[in-house]
């Protein structure tokens, strides 16, 4: 009942907030002068901030159309390589005849789209192939479709690195860390051809009983099934999904949301003063990062609940009892990918450690084909995105697919 309400009331709420969308715009208009009177001037911006504040449940576009490389501007083109009922393997496949190594980006399935993605992507694509999962809103997929959980979601890594071709690198951001390592695993078990060449992890939780976060204190302060009783919903009947059980996006958004609720407040302030005193440049950058954040997409309750108790309360990879398809995975299976694991210094999300333990786990990996770094002074975001990750994160991950490729 709690999804239904929700989405009642923001199918109430639409034709106020398309009124102020239209409106808002129409204030800005320079030939009209109404701008320059203060009191218009605060209404547009109260109207813009009202825009602003809203949900989205569709994926916004990459706006990954060229690249500069050796100072020649090169087209790139987004391609569905691979689609299934819940991802759609992207390609930006770049007009040149060498693109250069092939590498799966995974994107987290915690949210928000694979668009969160955006900048890691556009910085891989100077000197990588690029693919990247890009998961589907799980209200938009049929009940018929069936279930999606973690065995699905390792699945379908195994599926992607076989349909890219052997050689391929595989890179993990954030929650998707243990599905990677664990398709890895697999696939070295089998001596399949296709497992990847390296495996980056980057701020993943393979071992959260490491200086637990607040995050990872929230999600073992109760059972799973009072998770299952009081976050997740049924699509509602309007979505392409209804009857399916899912972890709805908005309720994960306030959740993220409450955690740091002053903080977004006061840049909302921000947003209305920078827009009533003309600061467009910087208003700009705050209307961009909440249209991102605001795009919401639901979890299948499968893959929610199961990540929950399996990675974040019981640590199963961990502790060696993660299993796919009730058959054992095995990080010890692993000898010939190349390992990199990345943390940041001021990562409150996924702690100092929790990723590094993935060096442990695969403990037949070569001494010289094993890489961990820490960024100083990052949070969580700025293990993939900002400066940092460009000028300083991003070589390294360069330089491990280098070796990996020559190795």
């Amino acid at each position: 009942m709690l999804y239904q309400t929700y989405e009642n009331q923001a199918d109430m709420l639409w034709p106020m907030r398309e009124f102020t969308r239209m409106v808002a715009p129409a204030w800005r208009d320079a030939r009209l002068g109404l701008i320059e009177l203060m009191p218009l001037r605060k209404l547009s911006a109260a109207f813009e901030v009202l825009a602003l504040a809203r949900l989205t449940h569709k994926r916004p576009d990459f706006q990954i159309d060229t690249l500069e490389h050796d100072g020649r501007t090169i087209t790139v083109h987004e391609e569905p390589a691979v689609a299934t009922p819940f991802c759609t393997l992207l390609h930006f496949r770049k007009d040149m005849d060498q693109p250069g190594p092939a590498v799966l980006i995974v994107a987290p399935m915690s949210g928000h789209f694979a668009t969160l993605l955006r900048e890691t992507a556009r910085t891989m694509l100077q000197d990588h192939d690029v693919y990247i999962t890009d998961w589907h809103n799980a209200r938009d997929v049929p009940l018929r479709e069936g279930r999606f959980g973690l065995d699905e979601y390792t699945e379908h890594l195994m599926h992607f690195l076989e349909c890219i071709g052997p050689g391929t690198h595989l890179m993990a951001i954030c929650q998707p860390s243990v599905p990677a390592l664990a398709a890895a695993a697999l696939m070295a078990e089998d001596r399949n051809p296709a497992a990847p060449a390296s495996l980056t992890l980057m701020a993943g939780p393979v071992d959260c009983r490491i200086s637990p976060t607040g995050v990872n204190l929230l999600a073992a302060s109760k059972p799973i099934a009072w998770f299952a009783h009081n976050l997740v919903s049924q699509v509602p009947l309007q979505c392409k999904g209804a009857g399916r059980e899912v972890y709805p996006g908005f309720l994960q958004l306030t959740a993220f949301l409450n955690m740091n609720l002053e903080r977004h407040t006061d840049m909302f302030r921000q947003y209305f003063d920078d827009l009533v005193e003309g600061n467009t440049d910087r208003a700009l950058v705050t209307r961009k990062f909440y249209k991102e954040y605001f795009a919401v997409a639901d979890l299948p309750a499968e893959f929610y609940l199961e990540t929950v108790q399996k990675v974040f309360q019981e640590h199963d990879l961990a502790r060696g009892a993660l299993t796919f398809r009730d058959r054992p995975v095995r990080p010890a299976a692993i000898r010939d990918t190349a390992l990199l694991t990345v943390e940041g210094e001021r990562d409150d999300i996924c702690a100092l450690g929790q990723t590094l333990a993935a060096q442990d786990l695969c403990c037949n990996i070569r001494p010289y084909q094993r890489t961990h770094y820490v960024q100083s002074g990052v949070g969580h975001y700025g293990v993939f995105s900002g400066k940092r990750w460009q000028q300083q994160i991003y070589p390294v991950v360069r330089n491990v697919i280098r070796g990996a490729q020559h190795g």
